[in-house]
């Protein structure tokens, strides 16, 4: 996901400044967000933001949400769901299945690194909606890239993320859960621009 976030956020977020911090695995990133989320809220400033992206996995995602939440607020840090009078200090998104989502979501950009795939992968139902893609997004993703002859040996993320990240346009991608991320971040772009 780092991969793709340092890609794409510079065209969300245009001149704001930010910096990703990935961690090995999910479990990993839940473990140590307690201590973290605690030390920003000693010292974070005003117009900082804290987002927090997560894959569900299988996870129940309203869950997954609500925990994430429940941790900021726990550490002091009041987040978008639930902003306090200076308003909040943690958006935290979830990418339903996983990251493979957003890139059928934004398929022309798949096309544009891999243009052996087809093209009318999105109008086919299994694919239609990048959130709801039965069976693991990944492992479709893989299919996919495998059947266009890509990726025989297994699928690289890293390398697709990047190769997919360069022709992403966020404004088109079809996955809610990106344009949940999308939306929160444009909101606090804005913000920091002191647009009126």
């Amino acid at each position: 996901m780092e991969a793709l976030l340092r890609l794409v956020l510079p065209r969300m977020l245009g001149d704001t400044s930010f910096e990703v911090y990935p961690h090995q695995c999910k479990d990993e990133l839940l473990m140590r967000l307690p201590e973290r989320l605690r030390g920003y809220a000693s010292w974070l400033p005003e117009t900082w933001r804290i987002v927090v992206v997560v894959d569900r996995d299988d996870d129940d995602c309203v869950a997954l949400k609500r925990k994430l939440d429940r941790l900021a607020l726990e550490a002091g840090l009041p987040t978008r769901s639930a902003p306090k009078q200076k308003g909040y200090a943690v958006v935290n998104r979830v990418a339903i299945e996983e990251l493979e989502a957003w890139y059928f979501g934004d398929w022309d950009a798949v096309r544009a690194a891999y243009p052996r795939v087809k093209p009318t992968i999105p109008s086919q139902a299994r694919y239609r909606d990048p959130d709801g893609i039965a069976g693991g997004t990944w492992e479709a993703f893989e299919h996919v890239l495998k059947n266009a002859g890509y990726f025989k040996t297994g699928l690289r993320k890293i390398e697709v993320a990047r190769a997919v990240g360069e022709h992403m346009v966020p404004s088109r991608n079809l996955s809610r859960s990106f344009q949940s991320l999308r939306i929160a971040l444009s909101e606090m772009a804005f913000a920091n621009s002191g647009a009126p």
